[in-house]
This record gives C-alpha cells, structure tokens and sequence, in this order.
C-alpha cells in the first residue's frame, strides 16, 4: 500500500474493522507518519454459465433450484433430497475451478443425479433439456432409462 502523501510503500496497519462486505483499515505511513484509511471489499468471484446460443449469465442456485423444483413436481420426492441435489450439483460446478462452465455440463450433472433420484422427474428435466421434438423422442428415452 502506497503513502497517498508521499507515494512510501511501507505502511502498517494500526487498526482493522470488518463489515458485512468490507474491511476499513486504519494506516500509517512508516517515513512520513501520516495516518489514512483503506477500504477492501471482498470480492466473490462468480461463475458464468454460456448458454447454447453463446449468450452469458452467472450461474444462478435460484433458476437451478426452480427447474428441478418444476421436474419433481407432484412426485414422492422430499424437498431434502431435492437440496441435496442442489448443493451435489453446486458443489461439483464449484469443484471445476472454472469462471466459466456450459450450461450442457449443468444439465448432464442434473440429468444424472434426477435419473437415480426419480424416473418420471428425469423424463420431464430430459425433455426439456434435450429438447425433445416428438414423441419419438420420449420413446427412445423411455427405451434407455428401461435398459438400466
């Protein structure tokens, strides 16, 4: 941190305050003694989600608690399993270490953990994410989750 008098690079810091998304130091220059405040704001790096038609957006826990939310409604599923997916699915996008991901990787994620969690609930997050043109689709789908 540099003087803002007289531009010394050594400074100590005589006093520390957090705040809910700040730290306000209190420093000191170590030549010329002038006292000055700094202000660090916390910076959450957030990750980008690109989407199929190359358009960006952070990724957001809301619109993927929402989708799978819409897949198990009506379904023996517990609102427990479905936070746990949730965070599964948080955690292993987090894990990637990555500022961005492809929304196809967020939704394979999905779509495998809903396959072992409920069948109908898969079909319906299937359809929409494999966007599914007709009813040939849905058989196919159909086919394979039978085979497993």
């Amino acid at each position: 941190m540099n003087c803002p008098s007289c531009s010394f690079k050594n400074t100590k810091v005589i006093e520390s305050r957090e705040s809910s998304d700040s730290i306000r130091r209190r420093r000191e220059c170590l030549d010329c003694s002038k006292r000055f405040t700094t202000y660090e704001k916390i910076q959450i790096s957030s990750i980008t989600v690109i989407k199929n038609d190359y358009t960006k957006e952070s990724f957001s826990l809301d619109k993927l608690e929402k989708s799978i939310k819409i897949a198990c409604t009506k379904r023996p599923v517990a609102n427990e399993d479905i936070n746990k997916l949730i965070l599964e699915v948080e955690k292993e996008v987090n894990s990637l270490n990555q500022p961005t991901i492809e929304s196809k990787k967020i939704g394979e994620m999905v779509i495998n953990k809903l396959r072992t969690l409920d069948d109908v609930a898969y079909i319906r997050f299937a359809s929409v994410y494999k966007d599914f043109k007709d009813l040939s689709n849905f058989e196919n789908e159909l086919n394979q989750l039978l085979k497993k």
